[in-house]
């Protein structure tokens, strides 16, 4: 990866730094039918579970105690789990929903490195225009993410904190929208419009975050 997207992509690590969430303790999307397919693999699952517990009974019936509890245990934490995993993301939508941002922001980035190796073996014909400008671009989307996710977690823990730091909405879109893509069909039109496509997403986030809690 070229020195300047080193940095850009947002981690696990870093999300879960910024929103107190790990990213695999929310279901995306946060719907009814999502919630239901989660429940409906997790029985699967217990099924499976008892299954070879019957089976291990079959064959250790000394242990059929021993054997009962470790099942029952198991079969119970995932069911919590799962109960868990619904409870947080029914409460945490916005969250999810800049998780997905976050997601499409790090795909883009991916996109560049992809190009830029495709590049570097000898294909000087793929070489990505105005590569500043795209970077500038995805530095400014960058930070409006991080904006939102620690502005979600403020909101999220300490509903009355929004009132008297409205400042904290303020974000880099005036910036980005001054860089006029004009040439849409190139590659680094592409990038920079997908990029801020992106932050406009995060800035109705930020609105639907403010309208929630004040």
């Amino acid at each position: 990866m070229r020195p300047d997207l080193q940095g850009l992509e947002i981690t696990q690590g870093e999300l879960k730094h910024l929103s107190g969430v790990s990213v695999h303790t929310l279901l995306k999307p946060p719907t009814l039918p999502k919630f239901i397919a989660e429940i409906a693999k997790t029985i699967l699952i217990i099924l499976l579970i008892s299954l070879t517990g019957f089976v291990l009974i079959q064959v250790f019936p000394e242990h059929f105690t021993l054997l009962i509890s470790v099942h029952s245990t198991l079969a119970i934490t995932l069911f919590l789990n799962d109960i868990r995993k619904i409870a947080i993301s029914r409460k945490c939508r916005n969250l999810v929903r800049l998780f997905e941002d976050v997601h499409r922001f790090n795909r883009v980035i991916k996109a560049i490195d992809i190009n830029d190796k495709i590049e570097a073996v000898g294909n000087p014909g793929v070489s990505l225009k105005n590569r500043g400008q795209v970077i500038q671009a995805l530095r400014l989307t960058r930070d409006d993410i991080i904006r939102a996710l620690k502005t979600e977690r403020i909101l999220r823990e300490n509903a009355r904190f929004i009132k008297y730091n409205s400042e904290l909405f303020d974000n880099n879109l005036m910036a980005l929208t001054a860089l006029q893509v004009s040439d849409q069909a190139t590659e680094h039109g592409r990038l920079l419009n997908e990029a801020l496509q992106i932050v406009v997403d995060v800035r109705q986030e930020m609105k639907a975050l403010q309208n929630r809690h004040l």
